[in-house]
């Protein structure tokens, strides 16, 4: 594993406890920090920030395993979306619900930048999506 590669996950271990932190505050006073409500960051391709997306999304995917606290799928994307913005990288969180085998309502969060998934993924299509917070990141005017 090279140093970038563990730099990232000591970030990462970081980002984790703190979105833990921010969940267990009111959604109404975390909501505004996630970005831009009902918002979609668009699905095509930056090339140039493909291999960073995906270390990322394996190093938050690899520490949510180690943490001593509870880090599921709205810690993740959290945790994820803020490595993404420190980079200036745009990127998707969305919010769905579903019901469970009892009936029960469940939630599911998950984290896109561009065509790519960072985390939540695997179960993102037995939810619908009710909230998405977008975080576009500012373009220089020519």
């Amino acid at each position: 594993m090279g140093i970038s590669m563990q730099l990232l996950l000591i970030e990462a271990f970081f980002y984790l406890g703190w979105a833990r932190i921010l969940k267990s505050l009111p959604f109404s006073r975390v909501a505004p920090t996630l970005g831009d409500r009902r918002l979609e960051t668009p699905h095509t391709e930056n090339c140039v920030h493909k291999a960073l997306i995906i270390d990322i999304s394996r190093a938050i995917q690899m520490m949510s395993r180690y943490t001593f606290w509870e880090s599921k799928c709205l810690v993740m994307a959290i945790a994820g979306m803020k490595m993404l913005e420190r980079r200036g990288i745009e990127s998707t969180l969305y919010l769905g619900t579903a019901k469970d085998a009892k009936g029960k309502m469940i939630a599911h969060a998950w984290l896109r930048s561009g065509p790519f998934y960072i985390s939540g993924a695997e179960t993102m299509r037995r939810f619908t999506v009710v909230e998405t917070f977008g975080k576009q990141m500012k373009r220089l005017e020519g």
